[in-house]
């Protein structure tokens, strides 16, 4: 029987981040119908923020070349996150939409021990608290096959190693994102910080540990500047 009550495992998150690509044609269309077609997707961005679901917008304008504006949207169902998708497809500045990356992933607490689960180890917990950050960085992970096949505590040690070089950088929060069964990669990691600096150098150290050995796959890696819904938008064109 399911548990219950204090006993019971956290809800599992539903995570997606959806990278966009605004059409040129868009940007060619009279000011006063980009106008609209902006102040309809904003009010359906706003509705989908709500109880149900979780709406982060961030913009990608000037960073990347096939990428203009990423949606990290949590929910609790696939049925949510279908539904929220569809309705700003309906929009008329959907139809000049264009998927450039897409993860999808659930919440899943580590099946290895880290330590103490302080704020900043957030990766490891079964639920994610997003947002507060000034800097997002998204990237697909994938671990050898070579990895699954040592004794757990072997990778357990390396794990340890890992997280004892991230816990260098406090002011970076790691989330981490089942993808493994659902979507292409394994994981999905999102870096959050003020500090973007942070990310550089982190990245530069954990290259330098043992875990690097037995990564297959952790590009693309994609930054984002967080922003409000209507500035997001606004800044598309």
């Amino acid at each position: 029987m399911p548990e219950s009550g204090k006993n019971a495992p956290p809800r599992r998150q539903i995570v997606n981040f959806a990278f966009f690509r605004v059409q040129p044609e868009w940007r060619r269309l009279p000011i006063a119908e980009r106008r609209e077609h902006k102040d309809e997707f904003i009010r359906v961005l706003q509705r989908w923020d709500c109880e149900d679901m979780r709406v982060l917008p961030y913009s990608t304008v000037g960073l990347r070349g096939d990428t203009d504006l990423m949606l990290w949207r949590i929910s609790y169902s696939l049925e949510c996150l279908s539904a929220a998708h569809s309705d700003l497809l309906k929009t008329h500045l959907g139809g000049y939409l264009e998927a450039s990356h897409w993860f999808l992933g659930m919440t899943k607490r580590s099946q290895y021990l880290i330590g103490q689960e302080h704020d900043s180890n957030q990766a490891y917990r079964s639920y994610i608290k997003a947002g507060g950050s000034k800097y997002l960085v998204i990237y697909p992970f994938s671990k050898t096959r070579e990895w699954y096949l040592r004794p757990f505590e072997e990778r357990q040690r390396v794990v340890t190693e890992q997280i004892k070089a991230a816990q260098e950088f406090p002011r970076v929060r790691m989330n981490t994102v089942y993808s493994i069964g659902m979507d292409d990669n394994e994981f999905v990691i999102a870096l959050e910080t003020d500090y973007l600096e942070d990310i550089v150098d982190m990245a530069m150290h954990l290259r330098e540990v043992e875990n690097s050995l037995h990564i297959l796959k952790d590009v693309p890696r994609l930054t984002a500047v967080s922003t409000s819904i209507e500035q997001m938008i606004e800044k598309v064109g």
